[in-house]
């Protein structure tokens, strides 16, 4: 597969990734061994960047990534996870001596003695303006526990915040089809910075796939449950803050813009993997078949004009009144 070199880290990530937020919690549940089969799946598929978090699952994720490097130890992958949830989110919490025990319990829950990428896990809003947060991730770099470290944002503005601090090596930001506004600003701002995109619910929570009806329930522990209107956590991270009906229908005329041979989520990736700026993608799995479907998206040719034109219409059409204004 592909890699494009990532931000200011240095480092290299495949143009599609694997994101693990299903393998720890709140998408109903996974076991550990079907856990593995999907990295394990992934990386065959050429999959060398795995991002996850210190909540998912309270570190089961993480686990569930370091048994699966243990077995694989020959295969290199870009590890990136994010920290700052496990606390009331008030900037006051956001401080050295929480950044080294937050750090230390993902080195051990990942096995590893330093991580790539550690990034703030959409932190208050005035966190992006702090100076001293940012020195203390500097100190986590220069205390050799992490390699590099970004930014996962809510919102655009965040985003180009987090852009103009001199050593933020990514950004990771909600970016699909029904989440358009990043391409306006954040994408040319990030290429001109030299900052790394990570484009995050690449499938709207898996609206994008074309599979859910108005009528599609899902499980009570499931964020599309407990989340739809925001509850727990912000609202754009399920189903990207659409309205779960308009959604659906939107998803069938998106469907229908599929080459032959495509499914809906590959067009949905790969719409994302050709945005000038776009460093990787991550959408998540829960069997290695989605795992390796996903993967497959990166060896499909790009979108032609004609394509991109009506996806970009019925974004306009029926998505864009519902979420430009807030994210």
């Amino acid at each position: 597969m592909d890699e494009r070199e990532f931000g200011r880290s240095h480092q290299h990530a495949s143009v599609v990734g694997l994101g693990t937020w299903q393998l720890g919690a709140d998408w109903g549940d996974v076991d550990d061994k079907e856990a593995v089969s999907v990295l394990e799946a992934a990386a065959e598929s050429g999959v060398t960047f795995f991002d996850t978090a210190d909540v998912y699952g309270d570190g089961r994720s993480e686990s569930a990534i370091a048994t699966f490097l243990g077995s694989r130890p020959d295969h290199h992958v870009l590890l990136a996870t994010k920290m700052g949830r496990r606390v009331e989110q008030v900037p006051e919490n956001y401080v050295l001596d929480n950044f080294r025990a937050w750090n230390d319990r993902s080195r051990r829950n990942l096995g590893v003695d330093r991580i790539d990428l550690v990034q703030l896990h959409c932190p208050p809003t005035p966190v992006y303006s702090s100076d001293a947060v940012f020195d203390a991730l500097d100190t986590l770099v220069e205390e050799e526990r992490i390699a590099a470290y970004g930014v996962s944002v809510e919102t655009c503005a965040e985003a180009l915040t987090a852009i103009a601090r001199p050593n933020v090596a990514s950004v990771q930001i909600i970016l699909n089809p029904f989440r358009m506004k990043p391409l306006r600003e954040v994408l040319p701002a990030a290429r001109e910075a030299g900052v790394g995109i990570i484009a995050r619910v690449p499938l709207a929570s898996g609206l994008l796939s074309g599979k859910y009806t108005k009528d599609t329930a899902f499980a009570a522990d499931d964020h599309r449950t407990f989340n739809r209107h925001g509850e727990a956590f912000d609202q754009g991270e399920t189903f990207s803050g659409v309205d779960f009906a308009t959604g659906v229908e939107a998803a069938a005329e998106f469907a229908a813009l599929a080459p032959e041979g495509w499914t809906p989520a590959q067009l949905a990736l790969r719409w994302i993997i050709q945005q000038p700026g776009v460093t990787t993608v991550i959408p998540g799995a829960r069997s290695p078949e989605q795992a390796r479907a996903n993967a497959a998206a990166a060896k499909l040719p790009p979108l032609g004009e004609e394509t991109l034109t009506a996806i970009r219409d019925l974004y306009e059409r029926r998505i864009k009144d519902q979420v430009q204004v807030r994210w």
